[in-house]
């Protein structure tokens, strides 16, 4: 479950927490890392960031906001219905 830490119509999201399943985390990791490894062939926006952000601020860092972020999609997806719709 990412925190989130919003005030004055900023938001501003956390960290994956340990709050809630462990088991899901770690699934949430696995596939962030395979993410970012995948990210390196890739060009859609999303595999660009996660590049620029592990040369920024290294691979780990990187993998776990990876998947803080695949956390977020994946949440606003099963809360509104709809399907994935990547933006290139």
């Amino acid at each position: 479950m990412p925190g989130q830490y919003s005030s004055g119509g900023k938001q501003r999201l956390g960290r994956i927490t340990k709050a809630g399943d462990s088991y899901l985390r770690t699934l949430l990791i696995l596939g962030a890392r395979a993410t970012l490894a995948a990210a390196a062939r890739k060009k859609d926006r999303l595999s660009r960031w996660a590049v620029a952000l592990s040369e920024r601020r290294g691979y780990w860092k990187a993998v776990v906001a990876v998947a803080a972020k695949n956390a977020r999609m994946a949440w606003a997806m099963l809360a509104k219905g709809e399907e994935f719709k990547p933006v290139t």
